[in-house]
């Protein structure tokens, strides 16, 4: 049957015989095809499938799987089980590059990736094909009589001026869990010390901590968090329930994430990610009409208050087991103070 959609959740995808924690599962397009491009992604099916939907108006004998997983399980699935996913996909920009450092990715080059901007790709394995803030979402209803915070030290002073309201309603990554997490947490610090008062004040305030940002962005609208620090912007503009919530980039800085694609070597389809991935970047650049690159936030920004995160070598600083154990017990320290 063409054109069928299914959605298994997290009770479903359990049974499923994975070592690696599957979020959610969806397949689209011709599910009788034998041409199935198997994606492994950190993206929810709601934020990917315009993109899976466009590609298979052009595509039509083509099937998509598409496994929804954290960053850390992307990782493990292709790095660790070798799974054999076509196509990775996921918002940690250090993970992906590890992949393609540690010989897991395979090369491809095409007449679409001769065209790209340097920043949007590396050794022709890692691909960048959004470009997506991480921002404060703020409760309106929990901001009503507060000022809103344009920057980090703002932020600070109002956590520390205002204690009832914020105790237990501040939400962040978990870092130990959220590859992303982590990432947004070590280039915040490296830009900033601001970074660690911040912590250190959310930590007196028993935060909570989360391994995504829909969840963060579902218990703001609940009214269970007042504010949420670090969370993808572009999740929270696609909401229909974004009338709850004010999306703030801080302007002192905005780290931006570079959201990428690669084609592991256990591919058992390499052509079909390699035409997958082309008809992305397509979408992307230079002036394409991606569904996923439509971001409000983004385009009102002060263009040098934005902090890119720079695909490369760079990014493997803090994949060391030395460095990545002393930074996540200083960030224990600071936001657990147990």
């Amino acid at each position: 049957m063409r054109g069928l959609i299914f959605s298994l959740g997290l009770i479903c995808a359990s049974t499923v015989a994975h070592a690696f924690e599957i979020e959610d599962h969806a397949v689209f397009g011709d599910t009788e095809s034998e041409r199935v491009l198997r994606i492994i992604s950190t993206a929810d099916i709601s934020f990917f499938e315009p993109m899976i939907q466009s590609y298979l108006t052009d595509h039509p004998q083509v099937r998509v799987d598409y496994t929804v997983a954290s960053s850390s399980e992307v990782m493990r699935a292709v790095r660790h089980e070798q799974k054999a996913f076509d196509l990775a996909i996921s918002s940690a920009m250090d993970l992906q590059t590890k992949l393609a450092n540690d010989g897991m990715a395979r090369s491809h080059t095409s007449d679409q990736t001769q065209d790209l901007p340097d920043w949007a790709v590396w050794n022709d394995m890692v691909f960048a094909f959004t470009q997506e803030p991480a921002a404060f979402v703020i409760s309106n209803d929990a901001f009503a009589d507060l000022p809103l915070p344009e920057n980090r030290q703002e932020l600070i002073n109002t956590l520390r001026q205002n204690p009832e309201v914020f105790e237990g309603r501040v939400g962040t990554y978990d870092i130990r869990q959220s590859g992303s997490g982590y990432l947004f947490a070590t280039q915040d610090a490296r830009a900033s010390d601001t970074y660690w008062r911040l912590t250190e004040v959310m930590g007196t305030l028993d935060p909570q901590l989360y391994c995504c940002t829909s969840s963060m962005i579902d218990d703001v609208v609940s009214g269970e968090l007042a504010i949420v620090y670090n969370v993808l912007a572009s999740y929270a503009e696609q909401r229909q329930d974004s009338d709850a919530f004010t999306i703030i980039l801080p302007t002192d800085f905005s780290i931006v994430m570079l959201r990428t694609m690669v084609i592991p070597t256990t591919s058992e389809n390499p052509q079909l990610a390699a035409e997958f991935l082309d008809f992305v970047l397509g979408q992307t650049f230079p002036d394409g009409d991606s569904p996923l690159l439509r971001s409000n936030v983004l385009d009102q920004a002060n263009e040098n208050s934005l902090h890119r995160i720079a695909l490369g070598p760079g990014l493997l600083v803090y994949l060391d087991q030395f460095k990545s154990r002393n930074f996540i017990a200083e960030w224990e320290s600071s936001i657990l103070q147990e």
